[in-house]
């Protein structure tokens, strides 16, 4: 009997490329004014689904999918894609992250060489009737120092073509390896080297908490006079209020930038500086990504249609239910606990080792290693890291990763616990699964908690003695930050001591310096798990 060819809608605008490759497959629906409503009478004679950034894929639209396997994303971002409950549905959630590389690399390039020759304000004055030729002296960029920031895939490309061009390359990214870097021919440096010594800087990293604001007036400061900035990234990596002075104060001689805190950036004071060039977030917007993202992600759900691995999943493969029943609540921890990790440690990761103790390191374990490295890149890095590429990444980046088990008993009937190694430091975090589906931290280091991993967590070092818990909940009183649990480890009265507040809201990082000025304080870090 002949099987009946899939079912795909796509109800958001792809290039017609990629719709002819799913139709040499499948049955497509090209249906890209869909109501809400409409949507979700219509998911359920579908086995796919394929969108942009338009279309929901709320809980709803996924329950009403009784047909639904995979979500294709035609491109990297999915927060218009409830990803938790598509996991617990089984529904496989796909996107293409790589189709558009070089676009957003080239677009950097084309930024900061506009830049160099004043080429937008030339180019208006021309138009205007003007000859004005001495007014638009430019720089050449051979022999000038490229600083970039963030060597993922797009940054990368950018040093490439950098290259090409005969600048000078540096690069900070504490977490790529030298002899990676030197690979490509870009010399690995710290944030402040980059600072002081680029002739041009560009920025490549996700908006994170690290991230956000990571050229600041202290940053500025401390570059060459009449540097130029360019961020084709993300908004708010550069601070747009610390960049406009310190144009206007003639230490920047210019910025591009194709992203913005706001967008659009209606009222921004930026836009009216002629030292800047801006355009409207269109470092992807090539025919060429287009016609990328549109073939990867029909390449990808039809591969997930036909139970074939696939590149980009962004929530689990296929996993034995026997196995899964078992080990899905330590998958959701492992995770939690990777995220806990990156935030509580700075420089580049090189080892990563996972303990499993008790009944847990009787099944495959493979799953839940792999959830920790996605906790721990995920909030490193900036591609997307999924259980198909964590393992690749971690290797491409020279992290050795390690499964020691044993059945040992120590504290509990099953633990894991995550030991994570970067430059110098090491941090070590214990969890369990009390009952079913309880999740818990039981180790920080050396010290042993019973701490929920969710929202928002306070963790602090500090001294044991009475009042700096008092004072702590002082501060967060005043600013009206509710604690919701509090958990402290020691190991002897008087000694050393770590607590953890499980808080409602975010503590601003003024708040978190006071904190660190209470006497006896010695850290204080504020983690989202």
């Amino acid at each position: 009997m002949k099987r009946e060819p899939p079912s795909i809608l796509i109800s958001d605008g792809v290039s017609k490329e990629g719709i002819e490759r799913l139709q040499r497959e499948a049955h497509v629906d090209v249906l890209t004014e869909l109501s809400d409503q409409e949507l979700l009478q219509m998911i359920g004679k579908y086995d796919a689904i394929i969108v942009r950034s338009k279309t929901k894929v709320t809980r709803d639209v996924i329950e009403r999918g009784e047909r639904l396997k995979v979500i294709g994303r035609a491109g990297v971002g999915i927060d218009n894609i409830d990803l938790d409950f598509a996991t617990k549905r089984g529904v496989l959630v796909v996107n293409s992250p790589e189709g558009n590389t070089i676009s957003a690399a080239e677009h950097t390039i084309s930024m900061f060489l506009s830049l160099a020759r004043n080429i937008p304000n030339a180019n208006r004055s021309v138009k205007m009737g003007e000859w004005r030729k001495s007014d638009f002296m430019g720089t050449e960029v051979r022999d000038k120092t490229l600083g970039i920031l963030g060597m993922g895939r797009i940054g990368s490309q950018v040093a490439k073509r950098a290259r090409a061009l005969e600048m000078d390359v540096i690069a900070f990214d504490p977490f790529i390896s030298k002899s990676k870097m030197e690979s490509i021919g870009v010399k690995r440096v710290d944030l402040e080297t980059l600072l002081k010594k680029s002739d041009f800087i560009t920025v490549h990293v996700p908006l994170t908490k690290k991230t956000e604001n990571i050229i600041g007036e202290e940053e500025f400061r401390k570059m060459k006079t009449g540097v130029r900035v360019i961020n084709c990234a993300r908004g708010g990596i550069i601070d747009e209020k610390a960049l406009y002075r310190a144009i206007k104060e003639e230490k920047v001689a210019g910025a591009s930038l194709d992203v913005f805190i706001d967008e659009p950036p209606k009222d921004n004071p930026l836009l009216k500086l002629d030292e800047v060039i801006a355009t409207p977030h269109i470092a992807a917007s090539t025919r060429e990504a287009q016609k990328n993202v549109a073939v990867s992600i029909a390449e990808e759900v039809l591969a997930a249609l036909k139970n074939e691995p696939v590149k980009n999943a962004l929530n689990m493969p296929t996993i034995p239910s026997d196995v899964l029943n078992a080990i899905r609540p330590y998958i959701s921890l492992a995770e939690k606990l990777g995220r806990l990790a990156a935030q509580l440690i700075d420089g580049m990761v090189s080892n990563v080792k996972m303990r499993y103790n008790g009944e847990i390191a009787d099944y495959e374990t493979k799953y839940v290693t792999t959830a920790a490295l996605m906790g721990l890149l995920n909030n490193i890095l900036e591609e997307p890291i999924n259980f198909i590429n964590a393992p690749l990444v971690a290797k491409d980046r020279e992290i050795k990763t390690v499964e020691i088990k044993s059945k040992y008993i120590e504290d509990f009937t099953s633990q894991i616990t995550l030991e994570v190694k970067a430059d110098k430091v090491k941090r070590v975090i214990g969890g369990t699964i009390f009952g079913k589906k309880d999740e818990r931290i039981v180790r920080i280091d050396e010290y042993r908690i019973d701490a929920i991993p969710s929202g928002y967590m306070l963790i602090s070092r500090h001294t044991d003695k009475p009042g700096i818990i008092g004072k702590v909940g002082q501060l967060l009183g005043e600013e009206d930050i509710d604690i919701a649990g509090m958990q402290l480890g020691r190991k002897k009265p008087r000694g050393q001591a770590i607590m953890v507040l499980n808080v409602d809201s975010p503590i601003p990082e003024q708040i978190l310096e006071e904190i660190r000025k209470i006497e006896g304080v010695e850290d204080a870090h504020l983690v989202m798990v």
